[in-house]
């Protein structure tokens, strides 16, 4: 489980991080702990740094393509919201319709 109190790194901070690693031929996990962060956390900036560029593995996400995907669903979720109550309108017109 995570700590409450979670450290947000910077964008910059990242891309520096990500290029230490390409540039230095040490490994993610060197790297992370000379700069006092999570290897875990470095390796997932690594992997999507390398999904961006096209060179991680087919069907792994773009930053673009999961930002459109996150998008997508959300929009989903809320026609979906949007659906029910239509339903739920008809049918309480329909009800009424009867009387």
């Amino acid at each position: 489980m995570g700590s409450k109190y979670t450290k947000r790194y910077t964008e910059e901070f990242k891309r520096d991080a990500i290029a230490l690693v390409d540039s230095s031929g040490k490994t993610v996990t060197a790297v992370a702990r000379e700069l006092g962060i999570s290897s875990e956390s470095l390796r997932g900036w690594y992997r999507r740094a390398k999904a961006d560029r096209g060179e991680d593995a087919p069907g792994e996400l773009t930053s673009a393509e999961r930002d459109e995907l996150r998008r997508l669903r959300k929009e989903n979720r809320e026609q979906q919201q949007t659906i029910e109550i239509l339903k739920k309108a008809t049918a309480f017109f329909v009800k009424e319709s009867d009387r």
